[in-house]
């Protein structure tokens, strides 16, 4: 026994002196937003293969549905859309699509399951970690889950041919971009209702709903009546959609209009977590 203890006593030795409670503390809200990030992703293991089988088969069964099917009908009689096969002008939009459509998933009622039905903030809420790091954390885990689904679409897309621009894989970092824009929003969104989410109905019947089908996803924009085409220029995904055709094929969009779309992104994006963080904050600390 005085074997063991002396054993044990020399590898806490060897290992350094012991971090002090504040010591600990300190380092634990320095990487708070990662913490979190890494319990939300170990929390992601009861469902991985869910996760994986969806990350294949949603890419393969959209390749060709508008490959196989639908691109090929449009394919026969010659036409093209934008100079190019529709498989390739509408592969890289339905990449962004789906991540889009799944931060709408990620971004609503587990926030709100965080909050009232299992509260699983207030652990972390009661360490050293901060709200804002528990709202960035979540954001965190989830784009680091879409960067392996982007990734995975991407490759099938190369697969099918429907990548051909030497720049297309920028296509990964564009789709979580948009899906960051979208997301951070509605996680503020989500961080401040003190209902039971009712309102998430809401949402997707008059938002998510009409983004799908008005931002240039299936054909371009400019085929839509113009009074309906303001909907795509407020919409992530249509101007995700238009940076993810421009390096995956060459969509020739300007730069002053490239530009605007990254502008939009990224404010967006912005803006929605520094919304997150304030309800989250409000939340946790009332």
């Amino acid at each position: 026994m005085t074997t063991h203890i002396h054993d044990a006593g020399s590898a806490i030795t060897q290992r350094g002196t012991p971090l002090r409670p504040d010591q600990m503390s300190a380092r634990m809200a320095r990487r708070g937003i990662w913490q979190v990030a890494r319990w939300q992703l170990l929390s992601m293991r009861s469902w991985m293969w869910s996760l994986v089988v969806e990350s294949i088969g949603q890419p393969l069964l959209y390749m060709v549905a508008m490959g196989i099917g639908l691109g090929t009908l449009i394919s026969a009689n010659g036409r093209t859309i934008d100079g190019v096969s529709y498989l390739i002008f509408v592969a890289p939009a339905i990449m962004v699509l789906t991540a889009t459509m799944s931060a709408a998933n990620e971004f609503s009622y587990p926030v709100m399951q965080g909050f009232r039905w299992t509260r699983l903030y207030q652990g972390p809420a009661a360490t050293p970690v901060t709200p804002a790091q528990i709202a960035l954390g979540h954001h965190l885990a989830v784009m680091i889950r879409f960067l392996g689904q982007a990734v995975v679409f991407w490759l099938i897309m190369l697969a099918f041919g429907a990548a051909p621009g030497t720049w297309s894989w920028l296509c990964v970092p564009i789709t979580m971009l948009s899906a960051s824009a979208f997301g951070a929003l509605l996680q503020g969104y989500a961080a401040g209702l003190d209902s039971e989410g009712e309102e998430f109905n809401f949402v997707l019947r008059f938002v998510v709903i009409p983004l799908v089908l008005f931002s240039g996803t299936y054909f371009p924009l400019s085929a839509m009546p113009v009074y309906l085409q303001w909907i795509g220029w407020i919409s992530p995904i249509w101007h995700g959609t238009q940076l993810a055709r421009d390096v995956s094929y060459g969509a020739g969009e300007p730069g002053w209009l490239i530009g605007l779309h990254l502008v939009v992104l990224i404010g967006l994006s912005g803006t929605g977590m520094i919304w997150a963080c304030r309800n989250y904050t409000r939340k946790l600390l009332q």
